[in-house]
């Protein structure tokens, strides 16, 4: 019998799953980091190995039986970035005396894509603290939109939110702009009442944009006028990342997923944006991902066979 394992990396923790032919789960675990850009590949992959001998102890098969090996992760968005991953996973686990049939790298976002539509068409909205949307079509084509960092782009997203609230908080607090809750928030929830603060936070201290984020969706709810123009521009901003993929797409109608605290969760910008979608692009229908992102990752491990 073969076996697929399919791993999911970010910033915190690494997910792993092992998997039959047919994709059932036999066995999951968790590592660290795999983060290779900030901590280096040569720990990434000691945490990759550790857990796919991990897998292979608890089902008591033989690494030959593995068929193939394929991560998701973080930093891995560019093909030389990946490519480095995969070369330096080899030769360190040649090093330990381990070799492996496949191992392959990609995106954490392109086995979430996978996992979410099964390997069908679709389309993945992700709008954290940045934002980018992938979609596949019927030919298995990969089309990408968004996505240019903090910098040119995450439009719409919590770090965008939150560096326009800090902005328009900013206004208030010189007399450039009418009183706004954002100013109150800035003050009770992270201590900063005088533009001095708020200069010495942001450029001494890197002040986490996105942190803000909820609070100026929470300023909006209650009915902030200034916060309430921030989400509707920034959602509009989301939606057409969204007529952006679906044109690329070019089919009759595309599946849309959601993932990101500031869209993926129940909250009042999500909801502005799911209004949007839904009375202006009326083909495309949000949906609940049908597996996660590692399983996703064994979908892509057996393409690689």
């Amino acid at each position: 019998m073969k076996y697929f394992i399919g791993l999911d990396g970010g910033g915190t923790k690494t997910k792993c799953v092992i998997t039959d032919f047919e994709f059932k789960s036999l066995y999951e675990c968790q590592g660290g980091p795999s983060n290779f850009l900030i901590i280096g590949t040569e720990k990434v992959s000691e945490t990759i190995l550790s857990l796919v001998l991990e897998c292979v102890e608890h089902l008591k098969i033989s690494t030959d039986e593995i068929a193939s090996i394929f991560i998701g992760t973080t930093g891995a968005g560019r093909p030389n970035d990946a490519q480095k991953l995969k070369d330096d996973f080899t030769a360190y686990s040649k090093s330990k005396g381990y070799s492996f049939n496949s191992f392959n790298v990609d995106s954490d976002a392109r086995i979430a894509l996978e996992g979410a539509f099964s390997g069908k068409p679709g389309s993945l909205l992700i709008a954290g603290t940045g934002s980018v949307i992938f979609g596949k079509d019927s030919k298995n084509q990969i089309h990408r939109v968004g996505g240019f960092g903090r910098l040119i782009g995450d439009e719409g997203s919590g770090n965008t939110l939150g560096r326009r609230g800090l902005n328009q908080a900013a206004k208030d607090l010189d007399g450039r702009a009418d009183k706004t809750l954002l100013t109150i928030f800035l003050r009770e929830d992270f201590g900063i009442s005088d533009t001095s603060q708020l200069i010495t936070e942001v450029y001494r201290n890197n002040f986490d944009m996105a942190s803000f984020a909820p609070k100026v969706i929470e300023a909006a709810r209650i009915g902030d006028i200034a916060a309430n123009k921030i989400l509707n521009e920034e959602s509009d901003e989301l939606v057409l990342h969204v007529k952006s993929i679906f044109n690329m797409i070019g089919e009759d109608k595309m599946s849309l997923c959601l993932v990101g605290g500031t869209i993926a969760t129940e909250n009042y910008y999500a909801e502005m944006f799911r209004r949007k979608v839904e009375t202006q692009l009326p083909k495309v229908k949000i949906t609940a991902a049908e597996n996660p992102p590692e399983i996703g990752a064994a979908f892509m491990a057996k393409s690689m066979i």
